[in-house]
């Protein structure tokens, strides 16, 4: 059985317009995901398959239900050996190892505050980390270079008491996770882990400038998520998801974690150091995938592979966010495989807000159209709402109750929640335009327009055309000053590597294919060719060190 449907009023619906306007969530007192979810499929099902866990040296584990409450049961009581209960902050960095699983769940179920982060910090990232939110514990792998990062971040991390390593290296000063996990007593629930109001899970989340900001989440957002997973992404019960993404990301519990096992889906994880789009296809082969998600630059890659190499025939449902997915690779996807990618959009604040769900048929670029979980409108500057085609920002309305999904606010910090979220209303930050069909078209962030000569152009608008010609792999547009336009558009491409090096010849050609793909006066009158684009750890384009660079005109 599909535990979802204890949470739902109704769990299917005949089209768009029944879902829109009958979706509801039934929200429980106390909801605990660990207790509610995975301790009772244990129960009731104890043999359904939860995660099937793989890695690149070809080991392969399977759990059950049964398993997991086992393992996150030993895990509880360990943490709770070391001191660690309700409300304390514990750090996990633990890539996509199976202990990241047991870890949060236990975190769950002793109310503590659970921290995912990148492997990818360094020291000054992790003091960061650890005197923002006061991080009681880190849980991490033990990797050379990490381990030593994370130690030389001990010294200006007053409030750490524990380090645990998963293994397979161990320094002085650090506990074996796994040691911990089996001389751990048995597992004694707490009388009274959380309200559903409690704060549950915390994510660092990087702008292009600035410090991150600590998004909170309560103990209720997995089941804002009950819309990513059943009815965007489409999982089923018993099927097999994959969704590319490493644990230290938002993405990871949109896709490995809450709305698939409330659908009662199993989760696959394959634990690898580096992404090939060849390996990722003989992985759906071979495990029988059924359900895929993975951002538009995973299926850039895909698509240039021989798909008659692999058996994609258990693969139903793929799905798609992070930035605008191209009508090129939309249409070689589908004609190799049939099977047309569904975008969707939601912050780390959010679960998908704006998505093409179910029922909705895909426009290529088009995020899809807003959740039934959120009020959500398109405002313009005035907070007048948009006509359609009219661009705005994406706003929304929470009035009196904050929505399910929805963040609790900035961690520790009501100032900066304030800047964001006022007068009912939560600003995203990120605009876009509502077409007469009702579909959301990203365009950017607010600070990330170009005014041109009058015109006002969104990145994505300019980066959607760009992706379409053969030789682009990824792209950024920024503005440049231009004292005639006062911006001017700037291209910063990475090349498919047959087309390496760029020539000038082949920057004319990129802005007459611009010119003729969408309206002229966005073409990018400044293109720079690179090896790669500057990103945040968090993977967010740093469009301000690319202004800096250099121009082909």
């Amino acid at each position: 059985m599909r535990l979802v449907d204890r949470f739902l009023e109704k769990s299917e619906f005949s089209d768009t317009e029944d879902f829109l306007k009958n979706f509801k969530v039934k929200v429980p007192d106390n909801f605990n995901f660990g207790y509610d979810v995975v301790d009772e499929y244990a129960k009731i099902e104890p043999d359904k398959k939860a995660l099937i866990w793989t890695n690149d040296e070809g080991e392969c584990i399977n759990y059950t239900f049964a398993d997991l409450k086992r393992e996150t049961d030993k895990t509880a009581s360990y943490f709770t050996s070391l001191g660690i209960g309700k409300g304390d902050r514990v750090m996990l960095i633990l890539r996509r190892s199976y202990q990241f699983w047991y870890s949060i769940v236990a975190l769950h179920k002793i109310g503590a505050i659970c921290i995912p982060a990148t492997h990818m910090l360094m020291a000054q990232d992790i003091v960061y980390r650890n005197n923002s939110a006061g991080v009681k514990a880190i849980v991490a792998i033990g990797e050379k270079g990490l381990i030593e990062e994370i130690d030389k971040a001990m010294i200006e991390s007053p409030t750490v008491e524990h380090r645990i390593s998963i293994g397979p290296e161990f320094h002085e000063g650090w506990e074996d996770f796994n040691k911990g996990i089996e001389n751990a007593p048995k597992f004694i629930r707490p009388e009274h882990v959380n309200e559903n109001s409690d704060p549950a899970l915390l994510y660092f989340t990087s702008g292009t400038s600035g410090d991150p900001k600590m998004v909170i989440h309560d103990f209720i957002y997995p089941l804002g998520h009950i819309i990513t997973a059943s009815y965007w992404q489409n999982v089923k019960e018993d099927g097999i998801h994959l969704t590319v993404a490493d644990t230290g990301w938002g993405k990871a519990v949109w896709g490995k974690l809450y709305g698939q096992w409330l659908a009662g889906c199993t989760v696959f994880v394959y634990d690898h150091k580096k992404f090939t789009s060849d390996a990722i296809l003989r992985m759906i082969g071979k495990y029988r995938i059924t359900s895929f998600c993975g951002p538009p630059t995973v299926y850039r890659f895909m698509i240039q592979e021989d798909f008659t190499k692999y058996d994609l025939s258990s693969l139903e449902y793929c799905t798609t966010a992070g930035e605008a997915l191209s009508a090129n690779v939309f249409n070689i996807f589908k004609d190799k495989t049939g099977i047309e990618i569904k975008e969707g959009f939601g912050q780390t604040e959010t679960v998908c807000s704006i998505g093409t769900f179910l029922w909705v048929k895909p426009k290529p670029g088009s995020m899809g159209i807003p959740s039934p979980l959120y009020d959500l409108d398109l405002v313009t500057p005035e907070g007048r709402s948009c006509e359609d085609g009219e661009t705005g920002e994406i706003i929304i309305r929470t009035g009196k109750k904050k929505p399910l999904g929805l963040f609790i606010g900035y961690y520790n910090n009501p100032e900066l929640t304030k800047t964001v979220w006022y007068d009912g209303i939560y600003h995203t930050g990120d605009q876009a335009w509502r077409d007469e069909d009702g579909y959301f078209w990203f365009v950017g962030r607010v600070d990330d327009v170009i005014k041109s000569s009058g015109y006002r152009i969104g990145p994505s608008e300019v980066e959607g055309a760009l992706m379409e010609h053969p030789a682009v792999m990824e792209c950024a547009i920024t503005a440049v000053p231009d004292k005639i336009r006062g911006q001017i558009v700037k291209a910063t491409i990475v090349l498919i590597s047959k087309f390496r090096p760029g020539t000038p010849e082949l920057v004319k050609d990129i802005q007459n294919f611009v010119k003729h793909t969408t309206a002229p006066y966005k073409y990018p009158r400044c293109v720079e060719f690179v090896d790669e684009l500057p990103k945040t750890i968090s993977g967010k384009i740093k469009r301000a060190e690319i202004r800096k660079g250099n121009c082909e005109k």
